[in-house]
C-alpha cells in the first residue's frame, strides 16, 4: 500500500523527472482552466462558482495526473487516489499566491475538491489498467467543465433560504439581558471565540448600536474590515422580542474584507433578517435565542448551505458567548 512517505519517495528519488510532468501539467492545465472562467466576457456562460468548475476541474486534474503516471504506479488505489491531492495543493497555493481566490473560498472549496479529484484519478486508473484503448474515455473528462458549466447558465441558478437558529443560557435578570441585546458595546479581539470565522479570516462583530427601541429603529452591526449591516427593526416587544431586517451593500464592503464569491448582499449569498427572543426558564435565569434567514443562489446549495450554516451559526454563536459574559459577570 502507498503511505504519504511513498509518494514523496516516488518523486524525490525514483522518479524525480516526473515531478515536473505530473504536477506541472495538471496545475498548468488548471490554472488555464480558472482564467478562462474568470473572463467576463465568458461569465455569461462559465464561471468559477458553477458546478462545472468546482467539480469539473479537480475531477480532471486528478485524471491527468494518473494518466501521466507510469502503469505499475498506477496499479495502487492509493496513490490514484491522494497523489492527486498534491497538485490540488499547489494550485491553490498559486492561486493565493497571485490573489486570483482568497484564504475563505479555499477553506470551503477543498473538501470538494480533494474528493473529486479522488474521483477523477480512480476513474483514469480503471481505464488505463483495463485497456489502453479507451483512455479517451477519460479524456472526455477535459471538455467536461466547458459542457457542465452551459448547462447551468440554461437551467439557471437556484435560489435557496436557510435559517441559522442558536441559543444560549443565561443567569441574569431580564432588563440587563435585553441592554446588551438591543445595544452592543466595542467587543475587544480576545473575547471573539468564533473559530471558524477566525480561521476563515471574515470579519469579526465590533458593535451595534441601535438609535430607538421601537419598531422602525434603526440598528447598525458593525464588524471589522469596513463591513456594516444596516438592520431596521420590524418587531419589538420590550425584554421578549426584536425582529429586524439585515441589509449590507457590497458595493461600499472593501475588496480586501471578504472574497468576491462570498461577499454579503453579493450575487450568491446574502443575509435577510434576525431575531433575538427571550425565554424565561426560572428566577433570574433566561433563555437567549437568535436565529436568522439568509438565502444562497447558485447551482450547488447542496454544498454551499453546509457552509453558509456552519459560518452563520458560529458568528451568532460568538455574539450570544459576549452576551453571556457580559451579562453574568459583574
Amino acid at each position: 500500500m502507498w503511505r504519504l512517505r511513498d509518494l514523496i519517495q516516488f518523486y524525490f528519488e525514483k522518479n524525480a523527472g516526473r515531478f515536473f510532468v505530473n504536477i506541472l501539467v495538471p496545475v498548468f492545465v488548471a490554472l488555464l482552466f480558472h482564467y478562462i472562467f474568470r473572463q467576463d466576457y465568458f461569465l455569461n456562460l462559465l464561471g468559477v462558482m458553477t458546478v462545472g468548475f468546482l467539480f469539473g476541474v479537480p475531477m480532471l486534474m486528478g485524471a491527468l495526473t494518473v494518466m501521466l503516471s507510469k502503469r505499475e504506479d498506477v496499479e495502487s488505489r492509493t496513490f490514484c487516489a491522494l497523489m492527486p491531492w498534491v497538485n490540488i495543493v499547489v494550485f491553490m497555493i498559486l492561486t493565493l499566491a497571485f490573489n486570483t481566490e482568497g484564504w475563505g473560498c479555499w477553506v470551503m472549496a477543498t473538501p470538494l475538491f480533494m474528493g473529486m479529484s479522488t474521483i477523477g484519478g480512480l476513474m483514469a486508473r480503471h481505464y488505463k489498467l483495463r485497456d489502453r484503448n479507451k483512455m479517451p474515455v477519460s479524456l472526455a473528462i477535459v471538455f467536461l467543465p466547458f459542457i457542465v458549466a452551459p448547462l447551468e447558465h440554461w437551467i439557471g441558478n437556484i435560489p435557496g433560504q436557510y435559517k441559522a437558529d442558536t441559543q444560549i443560557d443565561i443567569h441574569a435578570p431580564a432588563a440587563k439581558i435585553w441592554k446588551n441585546v438591543t445595544r452592543v458595546r466595542e467587543i475587544p479581539a480576545s473575547q471573539d471565540k468564533g473559530w471558524l470565522t477566525k480561521f476563515m479570516n471574515f470579519p469579526r462583530p465590533v458593535k451595534a448600536e441601535l438609535d430607538y427601541t421601537r419598531v422602525g429603529g434603526v440598528r447598525e452591526a458593525v464588524f471589522t474590515g469596513g463591513l456594516v449591516f444596516h438592520e431596521t427593526v420590524t418587531a419589538y416587544q420590550e425584554q421578549q422580542k426584536m425582529a429586524f431586517t439585515i441589509q449590507a451593500n457590497p458595493y461600499d464592503i472593501p475588496s480586501t474584507t471578504m472574497d468576491e464569491h462570498i461577499v454579503i448582499g453579493g450575487a450568491f449569498f446574502d443575509v435577510l433578517n434576525g431575531t433575538y427572543e427571550l425565554e424565561q426558564l426560572g428566577d433570574n435565569y433566561y433563555r437567549v435565542h437568535l436565529y436568522s434567514y439568509y438565502k444562497l443562489n447558485t447551482t450547488f446549495n447542496f454544498y454551499a448551505s453546509i457552509w453558509a450554516g456552519w459560518i452563520m451559526k458560529d458568528i451568532q454563536g460568538n455574539i450570544l458567548q459576549v452576551l453571556k459574559s457580559r451579562c453574568e459577570n459583574k
